[in-house]
């Protein structure tokens, strides 16, 4: 079990620029853990595609979805996180890091067991959700 001494990356997810957002319940039911939901574009500029900024507790991931109809960008802006698309190993996702998730792939993301994460997501499209990950084979990406 994760103890508060060996969470990594807090303060930095929290104080973004881009800000914290609040408590992400529209989605809670798709994600493992507590993600946090911060819009950064006004859905009245009637634009094709969102952007938000999402952070994740430790441990927080998303289930396995698709963006059927349209893509996602995730720009890490804080702490560490994985990216997995069905069929693939999972990635690591740092500060700066771009990850392009293409039409209709099925993936997950979100917080590596011990740092707070955050990215902002520009989304295209509808998304189809499925099964949670494994979390065996979460747990096994660390180590």
């Amino acid at each position: 079990m994760t103890t508060i001494s060996n969470i990594e990356h807090e303060d930095e997810v929290k104080n973004s620029p881009f800000g914290f957002g609040e408590f992400n319940e529209a989605y809670a039911q798709y994600f493992t853990g507590a993600s946090f939901l911060k819009g950064l574009v006004n859905p009245e500029d009637n634009i094709e595609w969102h952007m938000a900024q999402v952070s994740f507790e430790p441990g927080c991931i998303n289930h396995w979805h698709a963006h059927t109809t349209g893509y996602q960008v995730l720009l890490c802006t804080a702490g560490e996180g994985w990216v997995q698309e069905e069929g693939k190993e999972a990635v690591r996702l740092k500060v700066g890091d771009v990850y392009v998730v293409r039409k209709g792939v099925k993936h997950w993301h979100g917080a590596a067991k011990n740092s707070w994460f955050s990215h902002i997501a520009i989304t295209a499209g509808q998304t189809q959700w499925f099964e949670p990950v494994n979390q065996g084979d979460y747990e096994a990406l660390d180590k």
